[in-house]
């Protein structure tokens, strides 16, 4: 017991900020929806074509658009009150859900109006996304922010768990449209949250021009000996291995035969192994050993993934995938912690930014040309090579661990990264 309240301590801690506390409530709800809804988009997409390509094309729509919008995204993050940018997005993503539910139920649903709508999903997503990383610190005190990145992973993760779950009993049992009907009713509760926090003043970026700020961002993230390799490997796990994730119906229904129920399985399985790393992480008191632990799970999660891929066993597969879940919330989470706590304050939103862009664009690349492959040569040999691949390129910034560990890890959240001698960042503008 005495264990237990020790590893607990830090949660506990984090949830009694307030504003933290109500936006999780509702943000949890939201993610479940959020869930639901790509569940049965993938589901959808994959019934009304049995196309590797269009699943992947589809994928392709709802993430992508991040890689356009996201240096727009991250400069409105410095200049406008986050807050109102979560919620008119949060209220876009209700309409849009309920569009779909609308057209489903209505027999009126094509493979390229589905296109179109988890075009109009990304774009939306697109927006909010850098606002919405870069709230965080605004919710918690400066000590709680590395468990607090960790406990939006566990929400993020448990809806990814519950969410499939309920689509899955959605899907085999009303029907597509109740699951996009729930989607839309779950993203309210993310407006009602916002509606309840108050925030601490922001410290807004000076207006300089928005092509010019993004690119004060990109030179800022290159130039910071921390922040750039932690952007390149997140960039080759996400185009290499995190594609599986986006063609899953595709191994649920072809490699597994086992159709909606086996993808809610995976999918659940992908959430759970992520929910227990999460917990995992937001325990961690500190910061000391995250960066090992982060490189680490970046080379599972590529070893993981061509595992996967090769593997003709469905139970083998769920389990493989509840590891990789894990693999990919330690590298995902542990990744972002690093660059939250050593990005300087009038820099966040756009360095959060091209992590957001890395985050969603790169599975979207990945998952288009693998579904391309995949209906050329079948789903193994191009999951299985990425995953190898993203597995390797863990090797270079491991090899330079010395360098990078004393750059990230005696960053306070308080200071920023604001040492210009530790991280060679660019003058504040």
């Amino acid at each position: 017991m005495t264990f237990l309240r020790s590893h607990s301590a830090a949660i506990v801690a984090t949830f009694a900020n307030r504003n933290f506390a109500i936006f999780t409530a509702g943000n949890a709800l939201s993610l479940v929806g959020l869930w639901v809804q790509r569940l049965a988009v993938g589901w959808l997409a994959w019934e009304l074509t049995g196309s590797g390509f269009w699943l992947g094309a589809v994928a392709f729509a709802d993430l992508f658009p991040v890689v356009v919008i996201g240096p727009f995204a991250g400069v409105l993050a410095d200049r406008l009150d986050r807050r109102l940018i979560l919620l008119v997005c949060k209220g876009f993503a209700a309409v849009q859900s309920a569009l779909l539910a609308g057209l489903t139920a209505a027999g009126w649903m094509t493979i390229e109006i589905l296109f179109a709508i988890s075009l109009f999903q990304g774009i939306v997503i697109g927006v909010q996304q850098a606002a919405r990383l870069a709230i965080v610190p605004s919710l918690v005190d400066a000590k709680h922010l590395a468990s607090a990145v960790a406990i939006n992973s566990v929400i993020f993760n448990l809806a990814r768990f519950a969410g499939p779950a309920l689509a899955g009993l959605l899907i085999t049992g009303p029907g597509v449209a109740a699951a996009f009907a729930f989607g839309a009713i779950a993203h309210a509760g993310v407006v009602v949250a916002l509606l309840y926090i108050s925030l601490p003043p922001q410290e807004y970026a000076t207006r300089r021009g928005v092509v010019t700020e993004f690119l004060d961002g990109v030179r800022y993230a290159a130039a910071h000996r921390a922040i750039m390799p932690i952007l390149v490997l997140s960039t080759i796990c996400s185009l290499l291995a995190r594609p599986v994730y986006e063609l899953l119906p595709g191994f649920a229904d072809e490699v597994f035969s086992r159709g909606a129920g086996g993808l809610a399985t995976l999918t659940s399985a992908v959430g759970l192994g992520a929910v227990i790393a999460g917990l995992w992480l937001a325990q961690r008191d500190g910061m000391r050993g995250l960066t090992m632990v982060t490189l680490v799970g970046f080379a599972l999660s590529g070893l993981l993934t061509a595992l996967f891929a090769i593997t003709p066993a469905f139970w083998i597969g769920v389990a493989i995938m509840a590891a990789s879940g894990a693999a990919m919330v330690v590298s995902g989470a542990g990744s972002q912690t690093l660059i939250q706590t050593t990005v300087a304050g009038h820099m966040r939103g756009r360095v959060l930014g091209i992590w957001g862009i890395v985050f969603r664009g790169g599975p979207a690349i990945g998952a288009l040309g693998m579904g391309w492959l995949a209906e050329m040569f079948g789903f193994a040999w191009p999951i299985a090579l990425g995953g190898l691949l993203s597995a390797l390129a863990v090797l270079f910034p491991l090899r330079h661990r010395a360098r990078l560990i004393p750059l990230v890890e005696t960053a306070s959240p308080t200071a920023q990264g604001e040492s210009k001698a530790k991280a060679k960042s660019l003058p504040q503008t």
